[in-house]
């Protein structure tokens, strides 16, 4: 705790009344003495001896009239203090993460339909399950930024880097299969996440892929988009998403067919992340993409460090108020000091 002025140099305001005074006590007003010079005056012939005769003596200052000359000085001082600013420093202990930024890069094709998961027994769409685990995930990374896009025929940022979790989460919950397109550009989703990832700070840039490894669409092919990730520093760990099937139920046209085309290509994904200097993750069940999260969140974990930092809080209004109530004073009785003067010269 302590105490000081934020604008310690308005203190040399408290020089100009000493200033003005000096100034005016050596160059009075002309005016005033070119109208004294012009005035005719009858004086006494025996002045000097009838003041003696009367003990005439000036009188002296009453002490209301004294304390109406200090009030303008205490008014200035007390402004004047208003502007010097004082408060008074509370330590307060900051603990700041210098988090990971990550970005989620998350396939939103056609397969991501297919419905190779159980839980209690009840088949799961991979969609459906990537939700419930990336959730997890997103909540469990406090003081990291998050971004996520999604791809399909095209790649879309769905939300910037951010530290909002919660409304990462919330459009990570309103993204659906075919919402960008039944094609799948891996490559272009790459390219758009490490243009994003490339503007952050080097050594914390994460890209975590969740696709089944085809690649359909897009412009760039993924492992080109790997290289350039490694070339800008951007780490990627991928999640291949999907089953041994031979033959995947999907649910197309209000049907449940089962399609044989619709497995996952590991070798491309790990391709990708071994070029970004990554690491691949297999998905085959809940269990597994649950400890894939798990693993992934060991190797990204933020650093923390803390400093002090002084809060203050002004103490400007105090000197202020007080100014305040002596103008507040001063308007409400602007005839007394005039009565007293007056009083004590007629006496």
């Amino acid at each position: 705790m302590g105490f000081e002025f934020q604008w310690p140099w308005m203190a040399l305001l408290l020089l100009l009344p000493p200033l003005v005074y000096w100034l005016w006590i050596r160059h009075p007003h002309t005016q005033d003495e070119d109208l004294n010079s012009q005035r005719q005056t009858l004086l006494h012939p025996a002045l000097a001896h009838l003041q003696e005769s009367y003990h005439a003596r000036r009188p002296r200052m009453p002490v209301s009239r004294r304390l109406q000359l200090l009030l303008p000085l205490l008014l200035w001082l007390l402004l004047t203090l208003a502007m010097m600013r004082p408060q008074w420093l509370e330590p307060w202990e900051e603990t700041r993460s210098e988090g990971y930024d990550l970005m989620l890069v998350v396939d939103a094709s056609h397969s991501m339909e297919a419905m190779d998961f159980t839980r209690n027994n009840q088949p799961l769409t991979r969609m459906a399950v990537l939700k419930g685990v990336m959730d997890k995930f997103i909540a469990s990374r406090q003081g990291d930024r998050i971004g996520l896009i999604v791809f399909g025929s095209q790649a879309y940022t769905i939300s910037p880097l951010t530290y909002d979790l919660d409304a990462v989460r919330l459009q990570l919950q309103e993204v659906t299969a075919n919402i960008a397109g039944q094609g799948t550009a891996m490559g272009d989703a790459i390219g758009l996440a490490v243009k994003k990832l490339r503007e952050r700070p080097p050594g914390s840039r994460v890209l975590i892929l969740i696709a089944d490894g085809e690649n359909t669409a897009g412009s760039i092919p993924p492992l080109q988009a790997a290289r350039l990730a490694q070339q800008e520093g951007v780490r990627i760990y991928a999640i291949g998403v999907g089953s041994d099937r031979e033959q995947v139920p999907i649910l197309e046209g209000g049907r449940l067919l089962n399609r044989s085309d619709l497995g996952l290509d590991e070798q491309v994904l790990r391709d990708i992340a071994t070029a970004a200097k990554g690491a691949y993750f297999r998905a085959t069940d809940t269990s597994a993409l649950e400890e894939i999260y798990a693993q992934i969140d060991q190797l990204e974990k933020s650093h923390s460090t803390s400093r002090t930092v002084m809060i203050p809080h002004p103490l400007y209004v105090w000197p202020l108020a007080l100014a305040l109530l002596i103008l507040l004073l001063q308007g409400l009785f602007p005839d007394a000091r005039l009565r007293t003067w007056a009083k004590h010269e007629h006496v």
